[in-house]
């Protein structure tokens, strides 16, 4: 990379453009030189999408005294309230075989999705465990491990094992996780191929994702504020799921669920306390987005609901990610990037206009001695491992 310096014009330039739009109003372009093996220091605030509701947002509301419905009308604006319950079909990603495999226990059961249960423990009461596997036929074979595996019974469709509520211990790819309500064998389509699917009610469901979102150990206010903005996004999904098989993923691409194995007495009372409560807009309930901070402004989402706003709860010294730091170099940048051959200059433009420098970042483009590169914010995030695309930088 040519050796260059920040000129006092170039200093002047950044700072300018960097302060437009600090108190709302787009932020025109703005633009670092990148000496040679310069040190890249990314300055932001919040951790997420900044859509709806901001979980630390939410904990220091309650410790200054509101209530779970004050907390969760701040963040979703212009809803109403509703009620929610029923199954969900939860897709269980960790378990990527062909066969679900299942701890014995008292009580369980196995059928064909919609047919009779078959009393396992009765059959076979010395199987350690058991075994559904697709088989050719749009069928489902059933099977038991004693000294080795034995089949028990084919069945016509998917099948399912249940322990009329009670957990089951399913056996993944690396470990074993329990899980309440049904553990079926789904099949996609018309293929051998199926996935592990848990049917459960709603809210037992939430008592696998709250924990897995939020610490336990939270304000019980801002517990059951996780739990309504839960409930109403995973009955929002429900709704709108054109998924054969299931309706909702356990991953951060949806709600992280645990299952069973992650639920804690505090969640659960929080759960069992606002049980069936949602969010709704229009009749129906609302696409609930909520991320870990919104570095004190939410952005908006794609419904009226989740307006970008200012929001006086985040900024609190408990929420390490309402501002933060992460430092890079230039020759990672290039890693990243190679096209852009050696990195001179960094550009930030399309920002959102909310909040400090100008908020949130739309694109970053990257110049060098290979070209130029165009990068979406999110992309950039992600590959640097950003918390958020509301960030400045510090090149030194």
């Amino acid at each position: 990379m040519p050796t260059s310096r920040v000129t006092l014009s170039t200093l002047v330039l950044v700072l300018a453009t960097s302060l437009v739009g600090a108190g709302g109003g787009p932020a025109s372009a703005t633009t670092w030189q990148v000496p040679d093996g310069a040190t890249v220091k990314l300055v932001g605030h919040g951790f997420g999408h900044g859509h709806g509701l901001s979980q630390y947002g939410a904990q220091r509301a309650a410790t200054q005294g509101l209530g779970y419905r004050k907390i969760v009308r701040f963040y979703y604006p212009g809803t109403s309230w509703g009620r929610s319950a029923g199954p969900v079909a939860v897709l269980l990603t960790a378990d990527t075989t062909r066969d679900v495999v299942v701890g014995a226990r008292s009580g369980l059961t196995a059928r064909p999705v919609g047919g009779s249960p078959i009393a396992l423990t009765r059959v076979r009461p010395k199987a350690t465990l058991w075994r559904i596997t697709p088989v050719v036929g749009d069928r489902s074979a059933i099977h038991y491990k004693t000294d080795g595996w034995h089949r028990l019974r084919l069945v016509k469709g998917d099948a399912e094992f249940s322990a009329g509520g009670a957990p089951i211990r399913l056996f993944v790819p690396g470990g074993s996780r329990s899980y309440r309500g049904v553990l079926r064998s789904a099949s996609p389509g018309s293929s051998l191929d199926r996935d592990t699917v848990n049917v459960l009610s709603l809210d037992a469901y939430l008592k696998g994702v709250v924990p897995r979102e939020v610490p336990a150990y939270w304000h019980p206010q801002a517990l059951r504020s996780q739990a309504i903005a839960a409930r109403s996004y995973a009955a929002y999904e429900r709704k709108h799921s054109t998924r054969r098989h299931f309706q909702i993923c356990d991953t951060d691409q949806c709600q992280v669920y645990g299952g069973f194995t992650d639920e804690q007495s505090r969640t659960n009372q929080a759960i069992d306390a606002t049980r069936g409560q949602v969010l709704t807009k229009n009749g129906g309930p609302i696409f609930a987005q909520f991320s870990a901070s919104s570095g004190g402004w939410t952005s908006a989402g794609a419904f009226s609901y989740l307006p970008a706003k200012p929001d006086k709860y985040d900024d609190f010294p408990g929420n390490d990610y309402h501002s933060w730091t992460v430092p890079t170099t230039d020759a990672k940048i290039e890693q990243t990037w190679p096209a852009v051959g050696d990195l001179t200059s960094i550009e930030t433009r399309d920002r959102d206009g909310n909040g400090e420098w100008g908020g949130r970042v739309g694109t970053v483009v990257l110049r060098g001695s290979g070209g130029t590169v165009e990068v979406s914010g999110d992309d950039f995030r992600f590959l640097l491992g950003l918390y958020s695309t509301w960030f400045t930088l510090r090149v030194s």
